[in-house]
């Protein structure tokens, strides 16, 4: 377990610099294409964050997700079915897993910046109520 806990603790570390890095990015008042990018690519970098952890404790539980295309989806749908995370919070971090599988397969030209904005204004207080269940599920 002290293993889970020191991999968690260096996720915490990496997201968070990302979600610091994201707040710079997401204060710029008129955002060029490549601010875009630089948001999608934050928000992409804390969603793994979020699904490594996830990995880490699944894995230290001797759950074994299927190796699928869908394992991203399956990842998340075993973290809610094993009350790792709640039910709400599995449902709100969906729209962020839709939004790796697009900034993973489209062009950085095609972000949305009002979707950025919703996803990136959101994300602080998801990783919060993360941290908080995840802390709980470990006690």
């Amino acid at each position: 377990m002290d293993s889970l806990y020191k991999q968690i603790i260096a996720e915490r570390e990496n997201v968070e610099i990302a979600l610091s890095n994201l707040k710079k990015a997401m204060a710029r008042k008129k955002k060029s294409v490549i601010e875009l990018a630089a948001v999608g690519t934050f928000l992409h970098n804390i969603y793994n964050g979020i699904e490594n952890i996830l990995k880490q404790i699944l894995k230290t539980k001797n759950v074994e997700i299927p190796k699928s295309d869908t394992w991203h989806k399956d990842l998340l749908n075993f973290s809610g079915s094993h009350e790792i995370i709640s039910e709400g919070l599995t449902d709100e971090l969906y729209e962020y897993l839709t939004f790796r599988h697009f900034f993973v397969h489209a062009y950085g030209f095609m972000l949305d910046e009002a979707q950025l904005e919703d996803l990136g204004n959101n994300i602080p207080d998801i990783w919060n109520r993360f941290l908080l269940e995840i802390e709980r599920f470990l006690k």
